[in-house]
């Protein structure tokens, strides 16, 4: 069973538990789904792939944790608990992300590959590792692991 096919079977699940922040939260995704095919010029009846959903997704996450941060410094710890809860969901359908030390090690397998060594060819190092673990890994650990190589 398809990752869209999944998420909208598990709204019949999460109203059965009376699980009304997942269900929300579902909900959502969704709605993002049947827009995200819209934008993509196919009927909402249409179903989209498995990496479709989880852009969409990594989307809802990054929105999240946007609104994590926004929250926190205009003083409004309720609001931001309420996402914290809904970004705890959301992720338990994305994949396992790698670890910092895995980047690491991967990090520097490509840099002797690519012979980089000056600093000023940390962007296109970075560019090129991003595409590598696109989907694998979080693009602020796969930084940090580039600046601690290059400097």
């Amino acid at each position: 069973m398809s990752l869209h096919n999944t998420l909208k079977e598990q709204i019949k699940d999460a109203m059965k538990a009376h699980d009304a922040v997942r269900l929300g939260v579902l909900r959502g995704l969704v709605s993002s789904c049947t827009n995200e095919l819209v934008s993509l010029k196919r009927t909402p009846q249409d179903e989209l792939s498995d990496e479709e959903v989880l852009n969409v997704i990594r989307r809802a996450v990054k929105q999240r944790k946007d609104s994590i941060d926004q929250f926190t410094k205009g003083g409004r710890a309720d609001l931001a608990d309420t996402e914290k809860t809904e970004l705890a969901v959301l992720e338990t359908y994305l994949p396992q992300m790698m670890s910092e030390d895995e980047v690491m090690v991967f990090a520097k397998s490509k840099m002797e590959e690519m012979g980089v060594i000056e600093k000023s060819k940390a962007g296109m190092f970075m560019g090129t590792l991003m595409k590598e673990l696109k989907g694998k890994a979080d693009g602020d650990v796969v930084k940090a692991v580039v600046d601690k190589l290059v400097n």
